[in-house]
């Protein structure tokens, strides 16, 4: 059967390529490219909603910056042309969907962990330079848990350089709730403060995951904590360009997790909203093999 590239594909393969991947995605409303720096499957969070199988080892260790150049120069010069959707499995893309969004590091853990996170930060830039995709984000889907390092901190600050947007986890409001929906023992506190220390630099955008667990949504206590992070941000001289309130869009790894209704999601969104933020909802994954709906809403301009 042929591969159609949908919100529901959400494989991290292309051909023979080892690090770059289209992704048809929801929230970029268009095609993302990925840049996986984590091919072996290594992760500071074991979220519980995650597809990826860390039951099987990654193909490889290590990153090789020149074939990842080579592989995204490949990838964005079919994209330049237009050549690229007329290829399988791009030409099933549904039309109002064939714009490239953005080169999204991300991949199969925290992408800002690698050594190899600074360099290839300035692989993506060199490269939609060359390509003249200047409208093409750079973007990095981040947990915030080691912006604290110098490296990590100058490498984001280069994406901010670039036009690009470092897309920053927040999924709790507590610390017991955190180490549930991370499956983490990092200190909560060490992620608060790193976005607070990047929202101070440049504009993050906010990425927040609520689902089911067992049949049973986070508490109305959580999610008021949650706001609490937000509001805290803000009142410290943080900015947030946009929050992301959504839930699983593909199945997850554990049968016990679930998407959370929409309707709960705009309760939150409006939570947010009233926090004078940009706010998107994106409905999760409906177990028949579609999403329950997805909707966008934006406080009054």
């Amino acid at each position: 059967m042929k591969r159609i590239l949908d919100f529901a594909d959400h494989r991290r393969q292309l051909g023979e390529n080892r690090y770059v991947y289209p992704v048809m995605s929801r929230r970029s409303r268009g095609l993302s490219i990925g840049v996986n720096l984590n091919p072996d499957k290594v992760c500071n969070f074991d979220c519980p909603y995650c597809q990826v199988d860390r039951t099987t080892p990654g193909r490889v260790r290590g990153v090789d910056l020149v074939r990842l150049a080579g592989e995204l120069d490949a990838l964005l010069a079919l994209a330049a042309s237009g050549v690229l959707w007329n290829l399988d499995p791009f030409d099933t893309a549904a039309p109002e969907l064939r714009r490239l969004n953005d080169v999204a590091l991300a991949g199969d853990g925290e992408p800002t962990t690698p050594a190899e996170f600074g360099p290839a930060v300035e692989v993506v830039g060199g490269l939609l330079k060359k390509h003249g995709l200047s409208e093409v984000q750079p973007i990095v889907l981040t947990n915030a848990t080691v912006w604290h390092r110098p490296r990590v901190l100058a490498a984001l600050d280069r994406v901010d350089e670039l036009g690009g947007r470092v897309w920053a986890k927040l999924d709790a409001g507590t610390e017991g709730y955190f180490a549930f929906v991370a499956g983490s023992t990092l200190p909560y506190q060490r992620i608060l403060d790193n976005l607070l220390l990047g929202a101070r630099r440049w504009p993050i955008v906010v990425q927040s995951m609520f689902l089911r667990f067992l049949g049973r949504g986070p508490p109305a206590h959580e999610i008021e904590a949650y706001l609490d992070r937000l509001r805290h941000i803000l009142d410290e001289g943080g900015q947030i360009e946009r929050v992301q309130v959504y839930s699983v869009a593909r199945v997850p790894a554990r049968s016990s997790i679930d998407h959370l209704p929409t309707e709960e999601l705009e309760r939150i969104a409006a939570g947010v909203r009233a926090l004078g933020l940009r706010t998107e909802v994106f409905a999760g994954f409906d177990p028949l093999g579609a999403l329950s709906g997805a909707g966008l809403s934006r406080r009054p301009a």
